[in-house]
């Protein structure tokens, strides 16, 4: 059974970088801040994370195989976030973390896969390798998350406030000033477990612009090569 061939195009085509990246950045930077607010709530951020995933079925999957097995592990995970919302359960909690992670990665890969495929390098590409940096930080976000909900006490804030009234935009600032290096300080790890992460974060953070730049510069040498 072929698809259709609207969706074939939107599919196969590179622009699919770019929305997933645009999704990437309205919940990092729009729908996190709101959920520091009462009034928001947690569900704008859930919401914006079912969002991001179906984002990635739709739009990074290339085949109807890979599809719909992301798709499978996609229901599971939202199934089981809003399963967390309704229940106490550490179980449900770490399990609803650890595939919200295995999603995420999975995406993260398959976006790389369409960054480095052969041909020219396009402004879509280079977005692409933009959203998995973003994926990163948000993976990242996630594992801190499940730390600090298995873990009391796995954080330190600097205002001295409850670590209650600390939830995920503090972790996704702190994720992300982690995974740049720049470490203000106001949030330190206290757990081993989160010192481990952090520590594979600030490596990450390092590592990877430094290795994207020099893929995609011997990329772009290779095509004009060809071409």
């Amino acid at each position: 059974m072929r698809r259709p061939d609207l969706l074939k195009r939107l599919w196969q085509s590179e622009r699919g970088l770019s929305a997933m990246l645009v999704f990437l950045v309205l919940a990092i930077f729009v729908v996190a801040p709101l959920v520091a607010s009462e009034a928001a709530g947690s569900l704008w951020f859930d919401l914006s994370f079912a969002l991001l995933l179906l984002s990635g079925v739709v739009f990074v999957s290339r085949k109807w195989m890979h599809g719909a097995a992301t798709l499978v592990l996609v229901i599971a995970t939202l199934a089981l976030r809003w399963a967390e919302n309704a229940s106490d359960s550490k179980v449900v909690s770490a399990a609803s973390h650890v595939l919200s992670i295995a999603s995420l990665a999975i995406f993260a890969w398959l976006v790389l896969i369409q960054v480095f495929r052969e041909g020219p390098i396009t402004s879509q590409r280079i977005q692409g390798a933009v959203a998995v940096y973003l994926l990163l930080g948000v993976i990242w976000l996630v594992a801190y998350d499940l730390v600090y909900k298995m873990v009391p006490g796995a954080f330190r804030f600097a205002d001295g406030a409850d670590e209650t009234t600390h939830h995920l935009h503090d972790l996704a600032y702190y994720s992300f000033i982690t995974l740049t290096t720049i470490g203000y300080g106001d949030i330190v790890p206290a757990h081993p477990a989160a010192r481990s992460l952090a520590m594979a974060e600030g490596l990450l953070g390092q590592l990877y612009p430094a290795i994207l730049i020099a893929r995609l510069v011997s990329m772009q040498i290779e095509s004009r090569r060809k071409s």
